[in-house]
């Protein structure tokens, strides 16, 4: 067990798992709390003990535009590496690992597909801190024939990203939470990491979508949204889906609730500026949450909360109203 605990990306005390890359002293850990040095070598106390695991509709994540309908075993463990005080899942990403239900990389697959989901998801805290496990579930899962997705924050390392890849990552959403400006603020992290990783994960066929909770007195002004729109276009391409969430209240951020009107004026923003496909998240029911033709306007499919109710994409996946092409667009 050792040698699965051993981290997997280090270099002299160095901790190159994510972009803190934080140098860590005998008997000490990194600013995560997830790697310990320990006579000289780092090693995980996030490999198998899990905080929460359960089936999600990939809708959850979200993705809209990778196997729709689908299901994906769903895990996540400890801790985190930025310090968002508004966290939705506080409960878990703001406490160091802990000892709990030890789940091996080859029981987890097997639960996935005796409960007949299509593929894996590492989520509800950073993915990127248990890489170890990942990585080998992603691995056994390829060989079974599941998909391997992963929800992030994005500021994992180059090095850790290729090995996601390696092992079998098909698809990501990762979380652009604000402008640079913000992100140093709020986070303590530069954000041009994570924009570089997404335009890898983009040249190296790994499917992306793009989430960002709009948070009031952090990223609700439409010039920093706009900002992103753009860079979503010139460097993702426009084929990027970009989710745009209604945050909520939590942990230490007690400022109101989105109002629903802003959402909607950075939808019609993003949509004026050239990104096909925006959705709005966090509204049950909302309009916007359903898929339509980027060039005729047809409904293709609609959603209510995390079921789709209705798919109208052909077999050959064309709209049918206008036969425009969406294979470009869609993992189905």
């Amino acid at each position: 067990m050792a040698d699965k605990r051993r981290s997997l990306l280090q270099e002299d005390g160095r901790c190159l798992v994510c972009e803190r890359r934080c140098v860590i002293k005998q008997g000490e850990k990194g600013y995560c709390g997830t790697r310990v040095n320990d006579g000289g070598s780092l090693f995980t106390l996030n490999y198998g003990n899990i905080s929460s695991i359960s089936i999600n509709p990939i809708e959850k994540k979200p993705f809209f535009h990778f196997y729709p309908g689908s299901r994906a075993l769903t895990v996540g463990f400890w801790s985190c590496n930025f310090d968002c005080p508004w966290c939705q899942n506080y409960d878990i990403s703001k406490v160091e690992p802990r000892f709990s239900d030890y789940v091996t990389p080859r029981n987890f697959v097997k639960t996935a597909k005796a409960h007949s989901c299509e593929g894996t998801s590492l989520s509800f805290n950073e993915p990127t801190l248990f890489l170890e496990w990942g990585s080998e579930v992603f691995n056994i899962a390829r060989r079974e024939a599941l998909y391997n997705t992963m929800v992030t924050n994005g500021y994992m390392t180059e090095r850790a990203l290729q090995l996601f890849i390696d092992t079998g990552l098909d698809a990501v959403n990762v979380d652009i939470k604000g402008d640079e400006k913000a992100m140093r603020k709020f986070c303590q992290i530069d954000v041009q990491k994570v924009w570089r990783n997404c335009r890898t994960m983009r040249k190296k066929n790994v499917h992306l979508e793009v989430t960002t909770l709009i948070i009031p007195t952090v990223n609700d002004n439409l010039d920093t949204l706009a900002e992103i729109a753009q860079r979503i276009i010139d460097e993702l391409g426009d084929r990027t889906p970009w989710h745009l969430t209604r945050y909520f209240p939590a942990y230490e951020f007690s400022v109101p609730a989105t109002p629903i009107s802003l959402l909607e004026d950075a939808y019609e923003m993003a949509r004026d500026r050239g990104v096909k496909f925006v959705y709005l998240g966090n509204i049950p029911d909302h309009r916007f949450e359903d898929t339509y033709c980027p060039k005729c306007g047809r409904l293709l499919i609609k959603r209510s909360g995390l079921a789709i109710t209705d798919i109208k994409i052909t077999e050959h996946c064309l709209c049918p109203a206008c036969s425009y092409d969406l294979k470009n667009f869609f993992v189905i």
